[in-house]
């Protein structure tokens, strides 16, 4: 038996936010990141539209990209003593991944970040509060997965929480938000979303209902992503729907290696922190070389789908040259050893990365099992660059 959750409600289009004014509740909790949403008017936005609806809020703020542990239970202890009935969040991936991590400490003070690191094994959340996720970039889709990311500092890994439990309970996708981004985090979070779609439709649970939702994706983002980067805010808005969907897809038919390799290799390097979105669309074109032999057809479906035409083998060579093509065109490099990864410390660290990504959640999904051994020579493929023969 399969399983497909998404979030009971998901308001999207330009003014969506206004929907605050209709929530039902006495008290809430905003979860913010690093200060944008305040510099560009949203917050104070958000808090009118609470006091519109009743509701008394606290805000809990300055998460850190890629949130830690620290910031988790600090922000669980806040909502103990506040005691909300809705979890807020907004901005980008990490606020929201935060709050879904906080919303559990906060119903279950007794418990550990070590018990909810297994896959699905979360205990039964809204006991106390529902939440409610509102992005301000394009491409994690956390408003509408059973996913979050938090990393462990004193090991430098990141570990991917999954349970359908800290699914929202209710999406807000107003692509205003997204009009603030930066061409750098522009680049990034959309060949994240790519990277999410694809790996969504290649994966060993995809099926009839996340197919669709994935393909649509890849179009989209094929179609907008450059000229978002380049500032058209009507491509940003399709952008911003564009990863909403390869969001529910993978929610549901879940990731592969791609992901496993970026969260393993994000904060691992002293010589500076991969971002997330950058890693992935680094590390995609090995990937799919490397999964071709046992799915094949399916990255050649994704190649005909969009336009590409030819045997299933050379859809895949060009489903990959045109992604290295998007790579160029949004500045991003195509091997670490390009990103500024120093090659004594790469190879001192590759065996471990490589034991810690076949442990990752995400490899299970993935189309092609990989040994650490595998692993560890796919990595090196991406370090200097060479063909993915194995």
């Amino acid at each position: 038996m399969m399983r497909f959750t998404l979030p009971r409600d998901l308001y999207y289009g330009k003014d969506a936010l206004e929907q605050l004014k209709n929530l039902k509740g006495k008290k809430a909790v905003l979860v913010l990141g690093g200060g944008s949403m305040k510099k560009f008017g949203f917050v104070d936005k958000v808090l009118g539209y609470l006091k519109e609806a009743g509701i008394e809020t606290k805000l809990i703020e300055n998460v850190e990209p890629d949130p830690s542990v620290e910031t988790v239970m600090k922000g669980a202890a806040i909502m103990r003593e506040f005691e909300p009935d809705w979890i807020i969040s907004m901005g980008g991936g990490s606020p929201i991944d935060a709050a879904k991590a906080m919303w559990v400490f906060y119903e279950y003070p007794d418990t550990t970040f070590e018990a909810i690191l297994e896959p699905f094994s979360f205990p039964e959340l809204r006991q106390k509060a529902k939440f409610l996720a509102i992005p301000s970039t394009s491409g994690t889709a956390t408003e509408v997965t059973a996913f979050s990311v938090i990393t462990d500092y004193s090991t430098g890994i990141k570990y991917p929480l999954a349970d359908f439990n800290i699914t929202p309970d209710v999406a807000i996708v107003d692509p205003q938000l997204a009009e603030t981004m930066p061409p750098k985090l522009i680049a990034h979070t959309g060949m994240d979303a790519l990277t999410h779609a694809i790996e969504a439709y290649v994966s060993t649970m995809n099926g009839p209902f996340t197919d669709p939702l994935a393909l649509k994706a890849i179009h989209m983002v094929f179609d907008y992503l450059p000229a978002s980067y380049d500032g058209d805010k009507d491509a940003r808005e399709q952008m911003h729907y564009a990863q909403c969907l390869a969001g529910q897809a993978f929610s549901n038919a879940l990731l592969g290696i791609v992901h496993s390799m970026a969260h393993k290799t994000g904060a691992a390097f002293s010589t500076g922190h991969i971002p997330h979105g950058c890693a992935n669309a680094i590390y995609l074109p090995y990937v799919i070389k490397f999964n071709s032999k046992n799915a094949e057809s399916r990255y050649a479906d994704i190649a005909r789908s969009v336009g590409i035409s030819g045997t299933d083998s050379e859809c895949v060579k060009a489903l990959c040259d045109k992604i290295d093509e998007y790579n160029v065109k949004l500045n991003i490099p195509k091997t670490l050893k390009e990103f500024g990864i120093l090659e004594d410390e790469f190879k001192e660290k590759a065996a471990k990365i490589a034991e810690l990504a076949v442990s990752d959640a995400c490899t299970g999904s993935n189309p092609r099992p990989i040994t650490p051994a595998e692993m560890e020579k796919l990595l090196t493929c991406t370090y200097y660059g060479t063909e993915v023969d194995f």
